[in-house]
Formats: structure tokens, C-alpha cells, sequence
């Protein structure tokens, strides 16, 4: 048995994690999604875990990862095997030779033949290496399970990144309906001081221009919008349009949010289940090493048989007799050519590569993790810098309306601050989709959506 976190780097805490990073209970971290209270979220979410065809594949995969380790015990233990035969015979001969049309006839008695036995066989592990064969199915087995958790953790962060993304767009396609509002009114108005003589044609086009351009930006909206609804449909196991009548009509983006996971990185071995996988593979070929080594040594079976067999031949008495046998078999490798150290090579470099890409994953985690702080806190500024603007905006947008009210100022002035505003909101709902996708990556990079109390696919 190697111990694989033995060799990697040791890291105490994250260097960009935010004071608000509390939760530190991995149990906390299995139902992160709940955390932003939108039950068309946590409906989506049942649904996909009950129906997503990539969680029914890897739940397969475990049932199969797991009979194939009962394939491996049974290694462990001795077989037994029963054959049995039966038989009836008769014969009857015709000797041509002798005088008469038909020759003679001569008939043999009946014949009725059983028997029937009993064969056992033992393989002694003297070595280990049947018991390092199954451990190494063992460890492959709940690799499987880990591979799962995997699928489950990816699943549900896709699934609420898509769900955030979606209702993001759906408000900023509600902002630009707006502009494009604020857009023909302001070609009205600037087409009425044409007609007074007060603005010239190029100021026309110009306007006409804008508001193209404005309108120009809905059909990609829109086409996002239904493709991000057709990818969640396949996520929760539906046709890609069947959710259009859930989703289609917009809703606002999530207000609340999940607390931030504040786990230490030491606690990221047992929660995120690549490490996890990672971690079995090593084992598994650490035992698969020691199996290919144990191919060096003698084997040793035993053996055992009985049975029995009866004839019986017209009316005679039936001859019976029972036998059996007991033995013991001992083998052990003089020549192969080096096979069985070209073996034990090669089980020795899979254990590298294994131990190799254990390290690599632990490396990818926590540039994972560093990598979803930096995300959230960039993202988190950005909100502040668009709502202090948007709020900027919106005071400029009342004095114009005051001042216009009074007559000091035309209605150009009213509706470009209108746009200005508009303009502000709409950088302020990307930035906040971008901060709601930034929680869903902090949950991802450490390995939340499960919990070894509550998971379906626990190793056994």
C-alpha cells in the first residue's frame, strides 16, 4: 500500500480567498444550489438528477465496476464443479451369411449407463496474489463511484451556470427592448425637428443608424436564449424544446446566493471526487504491481473428486463402484521469455504514471479554486462599479427631467440620459450573471453537489 498524498506540495490556506469564504463543512457543500432559493433551479435540478443520461451511464458503469470485482474475489475461494452422464443402448445384429431370406437376427440385452462426479479445486494464495488482484479490483471499482461523483459535481454545476446565464439574458434582452424604445423615439423626435427646419438629414441618418444598430443586437439575444434553454433541456433528460414553457417566459437573475465554500486545501483529497479517482487509480496499480510480482513465485491447488457409476445390462444386477481422488498441484516459472519481469516493468511504470497524474490533478485543483476567488471577487467589484454607475446615471437622468420639466433643457438631453442609464443596467446584469456564475465555480472547483451521508453511488 503507497501513500499518494505522501508527495504533494503542502498548501495551509488559499492566497485570494474573500472574508466572506465561511462554510467549511464539506456536508454543507452537497446542496449548494439551494443556496440562491429559486425553486425553478432546485426543480431543474431533481429533475436532471433523476433523468440526465450522462449520471445513467455512470451509474451503469458502477454496477458493472462492481460485478467485476465479485468476478475478482471469487478468485479467493474454491470452485466446484458436478458432471453427470446417462445412457441406454440396445443392439441388434443380422448375420447374412447363414441360409434364409432375412439371415439370423441376434439381439443384444439392453444396456442402462450413469454416472456422475464431483471435481473441487482450490488455488492457496501463498503469495498474495490473488488477494492484490481483487484489492486492485476493489480500488478500480471505487474509482468508478468517484468517477461518478465527478459526472454528478459537473452536472449540476452546468446545469446552474446555464440556468444563471439564461435569466441574465432574459434581463439584459428586457433592458435593450428598452433602449430600443428610447431609440425610436428619439428618430421621432429628431425627425419632427427636421421637419422644423431645426436638425438637418445626416442627423436623421445618424439616429436611423442608431437605432439599427440597437435593434441589430435582439435576434443574438434572442438566439442565445433558446439555445441555453435547449442545452438545459438535454441536461435534465428532456428533448431540447420541451422546457421552452418553463423557461422561455423571463424571470429575474437569483437575488441570493450561496455562501462562499471556504474549505482548507487539505480538505479538497476527500471532497473532490477527481482527487478521489486520482488517489484509486493509484492504489489500484500499486496492488497491480504486487500481483505482477507474486507472478515470480510457485502456486500451489488443490484438488478433490468423486463420483459414481452404475451399469446394468438386462435383468442382470446393476455394477456399481465409487471413486474419487484427492491431489495437490505445485507449478512455479523457470523460463517466459522475461514475460513475467516485462510485466512487473510495465505495472511499475503505470504505478508512476498514476502517481504522476495524482500530483497533476492536486496541482489543477488548487489553480482551480485560486483561479474561482480571483473570478468572484473581480466579479463582485465589477457589480459595485456598475451599480454606483447605474446610480450615477439614474441622478443624471432626474435633473434632465427636471430641468426639461422647467424648460431649461429639450428632450434629446432627457432620453440620452435615459440611454446612459439604460447602458449602465444592462453592464450591471452581465456583471452580476458573471457573479452568480463565479459562486457556481467556487462550488465546482471544490466538489460540491454530494456528500458521502447522502450519496447515491457510495463505494462499498
Amino acid at each position: 500500500r503507497v501513500d499518494p498524498a505522501a508527495s504533494l506540495p503542502k498548501v495551509e490556506r488559499w492566497r485570494n480567498a474573500e472574508a466572506g469564504a465561511a462554510v467549511t463543512d464539506p456536508r454543507s457543500l452537497a446542496a449548494w444550489w439551494q443556496g440562491f432559493q429559486d425553486p425553478v433551479l432546485n426543480r431543474l435540478v431533481t429533475q436532471a438528477l433523476a433523468a440526465n443520461r450522462d449520471i445513467k451511464a455512470a451509474q451503469a458503469r458502477v454496477r458493472e465496476a462492481r460485478a467485476m470485482l465479485d468476478v475478482a474475489e471469487s478468485a479467493l475461494y474454491p470452485t466446484v464443479e458436478f458432471s453427470g452422464s446417462g445412457g441406454r443402448e440396445k443392439r441388434i445384429d443380422r448375420i447374412i451369411a447363414v441360409p434364409g431370406p432375412q439371415g439370423v437376427k441376434l439381439v443384444t440385452p439392453a444396456a442402462n449407463a450413469v454416472s456422475g462426479g464431483l471435481v473441487a479445486r482450490w488455488e492457496i494464495d501463498l503469495f498474495g496474489g490473488r488477494r492484490l488482484e481483487a484489492e486492485a479490483a476493489a480500488e478500480q471499482a471505487a474509482g468508478t463511484a468517484e468517477g461518478a461523483r465527478a459526472v454528478r459535481v459537473g452536472l449540476l454545476a452546468n446545469l446552474a451556470t446555464n440556468y444563471l446565464e439564461l435569466r441574465g439574458i432574459q434581463a439584459r434582452t428586457g433592458i435593450l427592448r428598452e433602449h430600443i424604445g428610447l431609440q425610436q423615439q428619439r428618430l421621432r423626435t429628431v425627425q419632427a425637428l427636421f421637419a422644423a427646419g431645426r436638425a438637418n438629414r445626416s442627423d436623421v441618418a445618424r439616429q436611423q443608424t442608431a437605432l439599427r444598430s440597437t435593434e441589430a443586437l435582439l435576434p443574438e439575444l434572442l438566439r442565445a436564449a433558446d439555445v441555453t434553454i435547449h442545452r438545459l433541456g438535454v441536461l435534465v433528460g428532456e428533448t431540447p424544446t420541451r422546457l421552452q414553457p418553463l423557461l422561455a417566459p423571463a424571470a429575474p437573475l437569483p437575488v441570493a446566493a450561496p455562501r462562499l465554500p471556504g474549505l482548507l486545501p487539505a480538505q479538497l483529497l476527500e471532497q473532490r471526487p477527481d482527487l478521489r479517482l486520482a488517489k484509486r487509480t493509484v492504489n489500484a496499480t500499486a496492488a497491480a504491481l504486487g500481483a505482477a510480482e507474486a507472478e515470480l513465485y510457485p502456486r500451489l491447488v488443490l484438488s478433490a473428486s468423486g463420483g459414481f457409476g452404475a451399469l446394468a445390462v438386462g435383468g442382470y444386477p446393476s455394477l456399481a463402484e465409487t471413486v474419487y481422488a484427492l491431489g495437490s498441484g505445485l507449478s512455479a516459472p523457470l523460463f517466459n521469455a522475461g514475460r513475467i519481469r516485462a510485466g512487473i516493468t510495465a505495472a511499475d511504470a503505470r504505478l508512476e504514471q498514476s502517481a504522476a497524474e495524482y500530483e497533476r490533478t492536486f496541482l489543477t485543483a488548487l489553480e482551480d479554486v485560486e483561479n474561482a476567488y480571483v473570478g468572484h471577487r473581480a466579479a463582485t467589484e465589477q457589480v459595485e462599479y456598475w451599480a454606483g454607475a447605474e446610480d450615477a446615471a439614474a441622478t443624471s437622468r432626474r435633473d434632465a427631467e427636471a430641468f426639461h420639466a422647467r424648460g431649461a433643457t429639450d428632450l434629446l438631453s432627457v432620453l440620452d440620459a435615459r440611454s446612459a442609464q439604460l447602458d449602465a443596467g444592462d453592464a450591471k446584469a452581465r456583471a452580476q450573471t458573471a457573479l452568480a456564475v463565479s459562486s457556481v465555480s467556487l462550488y465546482r472547483a471544490f466538489g460540491g453537489g454530494w456528500s458521502v451521508s447522502t450519496d447515491p453511488v457510495a463505494s462499498r
